[in-house]
């Protein structure tokens, strides 16, 4: 982990220069950014859901945020009183181990929902069906797709949209019909699916970092 001090401009700032190409996504990574932190100030939840190697792209995400990622975090004061009280000695030490961790659900690792839904329903919906089941109002969505046109994704993003779930799409060409749907929509200036995916990473990994370094008090290790 790095013990650099750095904030969110930093990181985005940082990202732009390692990839130049992407300053033309500046915009709307830094909109993603504000919605997801908007979210996480009150307690929300994000929830991914990609196809192929997006999928992968998704759980990637949660593991970056459910636990330290840039910088150790610390762990709730509260949480770390309660376990003193409950368990004593044993508290204390479980709560040494732990971090400061932000809510991700990664959509995708719902084997046992997905595949009875895809059997009983209709696979393209799937997602949206887990969207409805499982997102509030001042949640966020991130539907990640390298031509904008996944059709589970695009259902998804609808039923987020009409839950009052906030909406980020992750794309690449023209944004396809994400582009319309998503209250966000950064668009890789790519146009293959690999070269989208491969631009699609730093910019999650900047996202991931500049919500840790706005959100927590970063120690170095």
């Amino acid at each position: 982990m790095d013990s650099k001090p750095r904030d969110a401009n930093f990181i985005l700032d940082e990202l732009i220069e390692r990839y130049p190409e992407l300053s033309v996504c500046r915009e709307d990574i830094a909109n993603a950014y504000f919605i997801l932190l908007e979210s996480y100030k009150h307690q929300g939840q994000l929830l991914i859901a990609g196809n192929g190697g997006s999928a992968a792209d998704s759980d990637h995400i949660s593991g970056e945020l459910t636990k330290s990622f840039m910088f150790k975090r610390a762990v709730d004061p509260k949480l770390v009183s309660e376990l003193e009280k409950l368990y004593g000695e044993a508290g204390k030490e479980l709560a040494g181990h732990l971090e400061g961790g932000l809510a991700a659900v990664p959509l995708t690792t719902f084997n046992a929902s997905n595949s009875a839904y895809a059997n009983d329903v209709e696979w393209p919906a799937a997602f949206a069906q887990l969207v409805n089941a499982l997102g509030h109002a001042g949640d966020v969505f991130m539907g990640i797709t390298t031509s904008g046109n996944s059709g589970n994704i695009v259902d998804a993003l609808m039923v987020a949209r009409a839950k009052g779930v906030k909406t980020i799409a992750l794309t690449g060409r023209d944004g396809g019909r994400c582009k319309a749907l998503a209250d966000v929509c950064i668009i890789v200036p790519e146009k293959e699916t690999f070269k989208i995916q491969e631009r699609h990473l730093p910019i999650y990994h900047a996202l991931c970092a500049m919500v840790e370094a706005t959100l927590f008090e970063p120690r170095s290790c």
